[in-house]
């Protein structure tokens, strides 16, 4: 069922993400499963991002200021900067919408915003909203983030601070945790925005998180205190069954099928070339092409990308390489003119990842292991080359690796770099060696597991009901109290 009109009781839930392609992507698909089940959604976004959300039938978009309406982050003179401005900026902009929205047939019920956003909690509270963190890292990075933000683990990050504190999850080794943990002065401002989320989420009504039950299940009974996911929520809601893995949030052709035409996610900064891609790759043989991209924020050096070019050309496979339009100039001449030449592969500055990974052609996914880009893979169940730069993504692609068995970790050697001759292994490992057969099979069964997740009653679907039960509930009550003191 789709929003399409609706009653006194039809909750109005109003969805904040942060202006990244990784944040805003998840949040709107959240919006959509919402509006699909009869709710009211509106996804608020930036004046900057908002010309990059497609029109959306059942998702009504509007905008909200971070200070820099214009231009975005670009505009700010440092993450300190942006953040505080938005925070000043955002709070008064989501208090005007909520405004805006109260007098008319549906007045916003529930405000769920990213946990970068903690201040947007302050603000549903003061109008008497409910309020739902959404969280778009793994269930596993979060806890370990919140273990740190309570005092549980102290920095710099070692993994026998991990064990002691999340004895269920598996053991790290150093180059596997967050790089922001591990050197906490490397990022100090985007450090103290990651801590920040956990610093009122004891107020929050529910917390999300886009993963589901089968793939952390372990990390769900991580907590030595208290019980499912208590460390990513050592504060938060005190109501059991307020947390709720709600993932994973992919556009619903690709897993269930229960959103008419949902075959993207409606929101895209760049341009894909989606035509000429599906082209290319319709000509190529079954499971034959690597697929390479590292999202939009990673960045390589030209020496790493030189590594990466030689391991494509030794390797003989046909390959697919997304390099953003800032990076094309740290890729080799030579490659570039020998790939415009021939047929054997293609480098665009975007495409549409899902396409591509759900392609009969693809064989293999190489990616920076960002948390979108993992639960698409696992989603769609393509083979992967963890590629991990930073962030969470080192833990993600152990998971990749030692966890869920659908792939390999490309191995740094000296000056922090994977050689030509690591990253041509790693390709014949996931598509032709002693591993690859498990390594499919495994795949398969995740992507059968995201499926059941988001299907009817399965885990994910389940939470998702019983939030919007609760708002219903509420909605039918404040009717009945509203009736009552007329009626008086």
């Amino acid at each position: 069922m789709f929003f399409n009109g609706g009653s006194s009781t039809t909750p109005h839930v109003v969805v904040l993400p942060y202006p990244s392609q990784g944040h805003i992507n998840p949040l709107l698909q959240f919006a959509k499963r919402l509006a699909s089940k009869g709710v009211k959604a509106t996804l608020a976004t930036t004046f900057y991002t908002l010309s990059s959300i497609s029109s959306l039938e059942n998702v009504a978009v509007e905008p909200i200021s971070d200070g820099f309406d214009n231009g975005g982050f670009s505009q700010a003179a440092s993450e300190d900067a942006f953040l505080a401005s938005f925070r000043s900026n955002g709070s008064k902009s989501l208090a005007q919408l909520i405004e805006a929205h109260q007098n008319t047939a549906f007045p916003v019920t529930c405000v769920v915003y990213d946990a970068f956003f903690p201040w947007a909690l302050d603000v549903a509270k003061r109008y008497g909203l409910y309020g739902g963190a959404f969280f778009t890292n793994s269930a596993t990075v979060c806890a370990i983030f919140c273990c740190v933000s309570h005092g549980l683990i102290s920095l710099p990050l070692k993994p026998e601070d991990v064990g002691s504190a999340l004895p269920k999850m598996p053991k790290f080794k150093a180059d596997e945790l967050p790089s922001f943990l591990k050197k906490p002065e490397s990022y100090p401002a985007y450090l103290a925005m990651k801590l920040g989320q956990f610093s009122n989420l004891d107020q929050a009504d529910w917390t999300f998180c886009n993963s589901f039950e089968d793939l952390e299940i372990e990390v769900s009974a991580s907590s030595a205190a208290k019980p499912p996911l208590t460390c990513l929520l050592q504060d938060s809601p005190k109501e059991e069954g307020k947390t709720k893995l709600i993932g994973p949030m992919v556009p619903s052709s690709y897993l269930d099928g229960r959103i008419e035409e949902d075959v993207d996610y409606g929101a895209s900064l760049w341009k894909p070339l989606s035509k000429e891609c599906k082209d290319w790759l319709q000509t190529k043989p079954a499971k034959s092409v690597v697929y390479i991209s590292f999202g939009s924020m990673v960045s390589l050096t030209a020496e790493q990308m030189e590594e990466i070019a030689w391991g494509l050309k030794e390797s003989g496979f046909p390959f697919l390489w997304v390099i953003r339009q800032s990076q094309l100039s740290t890729l080799p001449k030579w490659f570039q003119e020998e790939t415009s030449k021939g047929d054997k592969g293609m480098i665009v500055t975007w495409c549409n990842q899902l396409e591509i990974l759900a392609h009969k052609a693809t064989a293999c996914f190489v990616t920076h292991c960002g948390w979108n880009s993992t639960l698409e893979g696992l989603s769609l169940g393509v083979p992967m080359v963890g590629f991990p730069q930073w962030s969470d993504q080192l833990p993600n692609a152990k998971f990749i690796e030692d966890v869920w068995g659908v792939g390999v970790r490309a191995k740094e050697h000296e000056k922090g770099l994977v050689r030509r001759e690591e990253f041509l292994n790693c390709l014949q490992d996931v598509t032709e060696g002693k591993r690859s057969k498990g390594i499919r099979e495994n795949a398969s069964k995740w992507r059968e597991l995201a499926k059941k997740a988001v299907s009817h009653d399965g885990s994910s679907d389940q939470h998702i009901n019983e939030f919007i039960k609760h708002l219903q509930h509420a909605n039918a009550q404040t009717k009945t109290s509203v009736q009552l003191a007329m009626a008086v």
